[in-house]
């Protein structure tokens, strides 16, 4: 009979995320219909292209250069202890396309956009701006949703291009200044081990975060509840269930790309 009631409140919280998902789902199968459906509004997507991207550019890059460092210095530490040193060149570039650069950029990215979004449309839904919209037949998928997922979809691949980039040069800097490194031969050793696929994965990676980010900051900011304390609950809605999907999305990836 104690069990009953904890067990129960778990029941409960998982069927209402399962039930959060399936609603997710739904909105993300409805943007998708009206991705490939006139009209455009090309100017929403520059807009929010230029958003997302070029202004999410400047956190992306620090958290990379300084994950960059601090993975060759670990890399370097654990080596000593059997010897192996020299994989830090290799190791530290690997660990940033496939995992960190993504991931990293992923979630930074996601606590940027995703809670602008949110806030932005609950904004919107509580000013009644979207209703207006409908008023004035304008589809709010059409107008506010489709533009952002596209924009993120695209933008968030040249962001973990661009930290995948300044994170090998966060441990390059590391390795030179600090570990003793020869500059050639690290960078040698990191184009000698660095594959092709495994920029690819990280961009595909990238595209589908992007995708999440975008998705979870305009369902949660168009179901918003009214008043200032909807707007918020919206918002942090928004930053866990893209985080937490980030999270999820990146170990099917990496289960799918390299597994085998």
């Amino acid at each position: 009979m104690t069990i009953a009631p904890p067990l129960a409140g778990i029941g409960r919280v998982v069927l209402a995320g399962l039930a959060d998902l399936g609603r997710i789902a739904r909105f993300a199968a409805s943007a998708l219909g009206h991705l490939v459906r006139p009209p455009f509004y090309p100017r929403e997507f520059l807009s929010a292209l230029l958003q997302i991207g070029w202004f999410s550019l400047p956190v992306v890059g620090m958290t990379a250069l300084f994950t960059g460092g601090a993975l060759a210095l670990q890399i370097y530490a654990g080596g000593a202890r059997f010897s192996a040193e020299a994989v830090v060149p290799s190791i530290t570039a690997i660990g940033m396309v496939r995992e960190l650069g993504p991931v990293l950029g992923g979630l930074m990215v996601a606590a940027r956009v995703a809670s602008s979004i949110a806030a932005e449309m609950g904004t919107m839904k509580v000013t009644e701006q979207i209703d207006a919209l409908v008023t004035l037949s304008t589809h709010p998928m059409k107008y506010l949703t489709v533009p952002r997922i596209l924009a993120a979809t695209l933008a968030v691949p040249v962001l973990v291009a661009a930290g995948d980039s300044i994170g090998i040069l966060g441990g390059y800097l590391v390795g030179v200044t600090k570990l003793g490194f020869n500059p050639a031969t690290y960078l040698a050793n990191t184009r000698a081990y660095l594959e092709v696929f495994d920029v690819i994965s990280g961009l595909m990676k990238g595209a589908a975060f992007g995708f999440i980010i975008a998705l979870c900051g305009c369902y949660y900011g168009m179901n918003s509840g009214r008043g200032a304390q909807g707007v918020g609950a919206a918002t942090k809605s928004a930053v866990v269930a893209a985080s937490v999907l980030i999270l999820a999305t990146n170990y099917l990836l990496t289960e799918v790309f390299f597994s085998a």
